[in-house]
């Protein structure tokens, strides 16, 4: 008896131990039919079924009526009968894949409608009959695994995610951080973009009261000469690129030297100005 206890007891904690998170990665990706013509398939079996004679072929929907088109073939399969095998097979493996299509494409459309009826205003409650479940919250579930179709994982390979609403929150949530990062990432570039003109005027405006080596030197003289014309965002790069070049140079002589390159205050702030800025997250480094 005991030994019959100790044996369920080590298959309920093997089987605990194989229970697959909610929000685990996949550990492959599905296989889907993906991008089809679909209608050219439908072509192609409308050509098998005029070919066999099929009298009533002309009834048949248009290729781009898939659902109706399967209906149709999978009526008269029987005008079929006098093909060859191969034939036969061929046009119902055609059909067996454009059943698949559909189905991969019935979740994003089904999604499509559902967020267009919550953006209507729809409670969860009126959802549930439409997506035959019993209750609010089972209709919320099964919109968030519908939502799993259109989220990928956090992985390099970046995978399907689980149609599970806890991995489909996981991967909103993260989506949410990075959307956030590239706010602050853009906001930091166009307030780097507007002090871009001011600050590389200033530097210019003081390069009498710098220690100048030929490397900055050259630097200054282009950004001098990029200066008055800077409007288009190819000139604004360039001259970005520029900047962070003369401050490169200037910080190389300082180290080397150890002698301050700015003899003034207002030198001094010009230059910390233009350090600072290239410091910024949105800032152009390149030469």
């Amino acid at each position: 008896m005991n030994l019959t206890l100790s044996g369920r007891l080590l298959c309920m904690a093997k089987r605990r131990q194989t229970v697959t998170r909610p929000t685990k990665p996949l550990v492959k990706p599905p296989i889907r039919v993906g991008s089809l013509d679909a209608g050219a398939v439908v072509a192609e079996l409308r050509q098998v079924h005029e070919a066999a004679g099929d009298p009533d072929v002309e009834r048949m929907p248009s290729d781009e009526e898939i659902y109706g088109a399967l209906l149709y073939t999978e009526k008269h399969a029987s005008a079929l009968r006098r093909c060859a095998a191969e034939v036969q097979q061929s046009a119902a493996l055609k059909r067996v894949q454009l059943w698949e299509y559909l189905r991969e494409q019935v979740d994003v459309h089904q999604l499509r409608a559902l967020t267009d009826a919550r953006g209507a205003g729809a409670p969860w409650v009126r959802l549930a009959p439409a997506l035959a479940v019993a209750a609010p919250s089972a209709a919320y579930n099964k919109a968030k695994r519908l939502q799993a179709v259109t989220l990928v994982d956090g992985t390099a390979e970046a995978r399907p995610v689980r149609r599970t609403p806890e991995a489909v929150l996981e991967a909103e949530r993260r989506q949410a951080l990075e959307a956030e990062a590239e706010r602050r990432r853009q906001e930091a570039a166009e307030r780097s973009h507007r002090l871009l003109l001011p600050v590389a005027r200033r530097l210019v405006e003081q390069r009498e009261a710098l220690v100048l080596d030929e490397d900055a030197e050259y630097w200054l003289d282009e950004i001098s000469a990029v200066l008055p014309d800077c409007v288009t965002p190819t000139q604004m790069l360039s001259l970005s690129r520029y900047l962070a070049a003369a401050v490169r140079s200037l910080r190389k002589q300082e180290q080397r030297t150890a002698v301050p390159v700015a003899s003034t205050q207002e030198a001094h702030a010009a230059y910390l100005a233009a350090a600072a800025l290239q410091a910024e997250p949105g800032a152009s480094s390149g030469a």
